[in-house]
């Protein structure tokens, strides 16, 4: 909990720092990060759907290994294995590209990417996850949007997020939360948490 907060504060404050990184230019120049009245108009389109999630696994096909991943910006481990404490699944680690950690939402440029831990210390890549720090969008604002699906707010990070399970079929769903397919039980580093 303390490298996420640490983490995410860091690329808040490196956001905050950058001359013209407020919460509101940030938001307004997200691209794919649409109002909740664009979005629901957008929501039946499945071929905009399906282009965008092709796009997402052929730039993130390469990350399949961690080395890659990680030389090509997500080293940052933000948190250990994560699983949830009501039993519904779990999430893995999550790596981040802290260059990403903008305030933006675009199809290609995930901020994590979720690795679930296998026998032997293989990492297997399995989702996606966006985050906006409320310092970029406040809490107390609509919802950023990407994929026609509503950002979730994640009080316990200061930040609204996003999981796409493009790499492991989500039995809850392509944009749940927890994963009930993941979990941990290849590593010590675990942390049960609500998310």
């Amino acid at each position: 909990m303390k490298r996420i907060t640490t983490l995410l504060a860091g690329a808040a404050l490196m956001g905050a720092c950058g001359g013209d990184h407020n919460p509101t230019a940030a938001s307004a120049r997200a691209p794919s990060a649409v109002t909740p009245a664009l979005a629901r108009r957008n929501e039946g389109d499945g071929s905009s759907l399906e282009r965008d999630l092709a796009t997402l696994r052929r730039v993130t096909a390469p990350f399949h290994s961690f080395t890659v991943a990680s030389a090509a910006g997500w080293g940052a481990q933000i948190t250990g294995c994560m699983v949830d404490p009501g039993g519904t699944g779990g999430m893995g680690f999550h790596y981040g590209n802290v260059a990403y950690i903008d305030g933006t939402a675009q199809v290609d440029k995930p901020q994590l990417l979720l690795f679930e831990p296998r026998a032997g210390g293989r990492m297997e890549l399995v989702a996606v996850e966006y985050i906006i720090p409320y310092t970029f969008h406040a809490r107390s604002a609509a919802p950023p949007v990407l994929y026609g699906q509503q950002f979730q707010q994640v009080d316990s990070f200061g930040l609204w997020g996003l999981h796409v399970w493009i790499w492991k079929r989500n039995p809850s769903g392509l944009f749940a939360p927890w994963n009930p397919r993941v979990n941990c039980n290849a590593t010590a580093d675990a942390m049960v948490m609500a998310h």
